[in-house]
C-alpha cells in the first residue's frame, strides 16, 4: 500500500554529481531514476524539482557580480541538470516534460500548472526547472511552491545527510537526529534546512517534508512504502 500517491521530489544539483562535487555523473543520475521507474511502476505521480550547484552557485559562485544576473545563471544550471534527468528518465521508458519558470521553447515547455497538472494525471514525470523564474528565491521554495500548485501530498527532500539533526553532525558530534519535527521548531532553532521563505510556504499549506539521504536512492521507494526513514517534518 502506498504511503503517498502524488509527491515531488526535491533533488539538489550536488546529488546529480556523486562523490566529484560538479557537474553529472551519468551513474549516480541513472541510480535515482531507477528508483524514479520503481515508484512509477507501484502507481506514484512524480514531479521533480532539481537545483543547479554543481554547475553554479549564484551567491557564492557570483560574489563579485550582481546578484541577479547570479541568480539567474544559476537558474540556467537547473535547466542542464533538468534535461539530464529528463534523458535518463526516458532511456527507462518514461514518459517527461521539463518544464521551466524561463521561456526557453526550444528545449522545454514553459511551467503552466494546469498543464504540469495534467501530465501528473497521465503518469509523467515533470521535471520543473529554473526554480521559481525569480532572483532572491531558492530552489527549495520552488519545491515548495510547485508542491502547492500541483497537490502533492509530501516533499521527498533528497539531503547529502540522512536527515536533520540539532546541528551539522560533520562538525558536531554530539549533534541530535530528529526522528519527527515541526515547521516552527525548525524556524525557532533555525535549522537551516532550507530558507526562511520554503519553511514558511509548507507550514502554511499543510505540506509534510520527508528528509532523507539520496547516497541510498531506494530511500526513495522505502519511504512510499511506509518504512521510517529520516526525519519526517509536519
Amino acid at each position: 500500500m502506498l504511503a503517498y500517491k502524488r509527491v515531488l521530489l526535491k533533488l539538489s544539483g550536488e546529488a546529480m554529481s556523486g562523490d566529484v562535487g560538479h557537474g553529472i555523473d551519468p551513474d549516480v543520475v541513472g541510480a535515482i531514476c531507477d528508483q524514479i521507474k520503481i515508484a512509477l511502476d507501484m502507481g506514484v505521480e512524480m514531479s521533480i524539482v532539481v537545483g543547479g550547484g554543481n554547475f553554479w552557485r549564484g551567491a557564492r559562485n557570483g560574489h563579485k557580480m550582481e546578484r541577479t544576473t547570479a541568480d539567474y545563471m544559476g537558474m540556467l544550471a537547473t535547466a542542464m541538470n533538468g534535461l539530464a534527468l529528463q534523458d535518463a528518465l526516458e532511456a527507462r521508458g518514461i514518459f517527461t516534460r521539463l518544464q521551466t519558470a524561463i521561456e526557453m521553447r526550444q528545449i522545454a515547455e514553459p511551467y503552466i500548472k494546469r498543464k504540469a497538472s495534467k501530465h501528473l494525471s497521465k503518469g509523467r514525470v515533470v521535471i520543473f526547472a529554473c526554480g521559481t523564474g525569480n532572483p532572491f528565491f531558492s530552489t527549495d521554495t520552488a519545491a515548495a511552491l510547485r508542491a502547492a500548485e500541483t497537490d502533492s501530498e509530501v516533499i521527498l527532500f533528497a539531503k547529502t545527510i540522512d536527515g536533520i539533526y540539532s546541528a551539522d553532525p560533520k562538525v558536531d558530534p554530539n549533534a541530535v537526529k530528529y526522528d519527527e519535527i515541526s515547521y516552527m521548531e525548525i524556524l525557532n532553532q533555525d535549522l537551516k534546512l532550507m530558507d526562511a521563505t520554503a519553511t514558511s510556504l509548507c507550514k502554511d499549506n499543510k505540506i509534510p517534508l520527508q528528509v532523507f539521504a539520496i547516497s541510498d536512492p531506494s530511500n526513495i521507494v522505502k519511504i512510499l512504502q511506509g518504512e521510517k526513514v529520516g526525519t519526517i517534518v509536519k
